[in-house]
This record gives C-alpha cells, structure tokens and sequence, in this order.
C-alpha cells in the first residue's frame, strides 16, 4: 500500500473510534509496528492531534485540537454531508450563508464522480400553505442552549412576545432542543411555574452567565417525542383532545388520500367511518366538511352538538351573502 493510501487509512481507522492498539493497526494496515509510529508522526505533523495512550496494549487517540485539520470523508459521508448543507435553508437555524459557503468548498475537492451526484440534488425550500414564514434562529443562540443542555445548567433567558408587549424574564432547566417543520423549541423546567414549558427558539435572548447545575427530570411519559407532539395537540398526552367518529357516504378509498391521522373503516363498497381528532370539538366537526358528502355522527355527543352550532354559524354566513355590511 502507498504511503498517501496508507495514511488516509490510518486517518480513517482512528477517527472511527477513540482508541486504537498500535498492535490492531499495525495488522488492520499490514505494516510493521514501526510504521504505525511513522505514519502517526506524519499525521501529527499535517495538524492532526494524536495522543499516546499507556499500558499493556498501549497505542493512539485522535483528540480535538486548536484549530481544524482536514477531514477525511468516505462517498457515503461527503454526500450526506453536501446534501445536508443544500437544505440548511429549511433547518430554521441562521446558516444561510455559512452553508453556502461551506458547500462551494466542499464541492470544489469532491472527486467528479461525486460532484455529478450531488449536483443531480436540487432543494427547494416551500413553506407548508397557510404558514407564516419561519423566523431563523440565530445560531449563537442554538449553540448557548445546546450547551446548556449538555452541561445541565439551569439558565436565565429573555422571551420575547409573540405581538407588541414587555419580554419575560425567564429562568428555566433546559433539557431538549427539539426541530419540527423548520422551527427549533427548548422543551424544560420553568423554575417559577414549577411546570414543564416549551419555548419558540426564535423568541428567546439568553442571558449571561448561566445558572446552578441540575439534576435532569423526567419528562412525563418518558418520550420526548410524545410529550412535544402532544402539547402541540394542546393535550398531556399524545392525543388530541376532542376525537369523534362519523359515517361518510364516500368510499373508503377516495377518503383515506386525505384522511391525515384520522382512521378510516370501510362499511361497504361506498360508505366508512372516519375517525379523527382535533384540538376542539368546533374545529372538528368542521374538519368534515371538507369531503363535502352526506355523513351521520357515529359519536360523541359531543361532535354532534358541534355539528349543530356549526351549521347554524354556516347558514347565518350564507343568509348574509350580499348584504351591505354595516358601516358601509
């Protein structure tokens, strides 16, 4: 094996684990013991911080170091990487430009055959319909509640207002960065409320200097996932807090393309159930309006007194149709 070959792959064996036996390399790279040690030279010499380890089966780890060496990228690894960067716009996070930047770099070294496939990867970042355009996080922010996370530091923070209004002041144990739909939230402990919050990452100022270490709580349920979905449901737990069912008269296959979460049970060749949930028993039954069909409630009660007051608020908007409207 050539000395550049051979070096490229010790680079690539060291920084796949922390710790490696100079004996295990020297037979994964079929060199002698002395070789190791001069290729391990050569590496440090290149900028790459290389420790010694001691003992019976002494030998090297790869450590961080003042400043950043070259890196070693495998196909699969530099795709996913280029990839990555092409669709930073959608992350929410502010890393525009620092992305561009670091993909022209990339693709610059990238050999021909992985440029051609990365160029083949076109990202067009759309918003989803009826959203409001997603407020970039500032990446000094991110990178302060990621490390207080890490660290288990309770911290001090401003929380901006959602419209006109005082910022409130804020003291939380911070216990997750959470992304969804390119918008970042803090999931933690509200120190004065004595409750579990989750905070619009765009909205917060953190504060200097952080506060006391703490011991990390469990989140209820013990799923970060299902406690972040359910407060986005407006519930405790991860379901929605109005669930009905109704009879459609529309086969079960031309309901179930736009069904969502909802279930759907065929009755017979052209009617189902659909089962569905929703933060109000309001925005529910309206949400069945939407298969414009004949449908019956199935139940609750609760969704058929919904039905009622829904279709009194419809019927008084289409009486109104073309009336003058007052003031005018």
């Amino acid at each position: 094996m050539a000395t550049t070959s051979r070096l490229l792959t010790l680079l690539s064996l060291l920084q796949a684990r922390r710790d490696w036996p100079g004996s295990v390399l020297a037979s994964r790279l079929d060199v002698s013991d002395r070789t190791v040690r001069r290729d391990i030279d050569r590496l440090r010499e290149m900028g790459y911080r290389i420790e010694t380890t001691m003992g019976p089966d002494g030998g090297y780890r790869l450590d961080a170091g003042a400043e950043m060496p070259p890196l070693l990228f495998d196909d699969d690894q530099a795709l996913a990487v280029a990839i990555a960067l092409r669709a930073a716009p959608a992350s929410g996070a502010d890393i525009g430009e620092a992305a561009v930047r670091a993909l022209a770099t990339m693709r610059q070294v990238l050999p021909s055959r992985l440029r051609h496939r990365l160029d083949a990867v076109e990202v067009t970042t759309v918003g989803r319909p009826g959203e409001a355009p997603v407020a970039a996080v500032p990446l000094e922010v991110l990178l302060t509640l990621a490390q207080a996370v890490r660290d288990r530091v309770s911290i001090r923070f401003d929380y901006l207002p959602r419209g006109e209004g005082e910022p409130q002041p804020r003291r939380i144990e911070p216990h997750h960065l959470v992304a969804s739909h390119g918008r970042w939230y803090l999931l933690g402990w509200d120190l004065e409320r004595e409750d579990w919050r989750l905070f619009s990452a765009d909205r917060v100022r953190p504060r200097v200097p952080h506060g006391a270490p703490f011991v990390p709580r469990v989140v209820p349920g013990g799923d970060v996932d299902a406690f972040v979905s359910a407060r986005f449901k407006g519930s405790d737990t991860n379901e929605w807090p109005c669930r009905g069912t109704v009879l459609l008269h529309a086969p079960a296959r031309d309901v179930l393309p736009f069904a969502g979460d909802g279930v759907v049970t065929a009755v017979d060749d052209e009617r189902c159930n659909l089962e569905v949930g929703s933060w109000s028993w309001g925005a529910l039954a309206a949400s069945f309006g939407r298969f414009e069909v004949a449908m019956e409630v199935v139940g609750p009660q609760e969704l058929a007194d919904a039905f009622a007051v829904q279709a009194g608020r419809f019927a008084a908007a289409g009486s109104s149709a073309g009336e003058p409207r007052r003031g005018s």
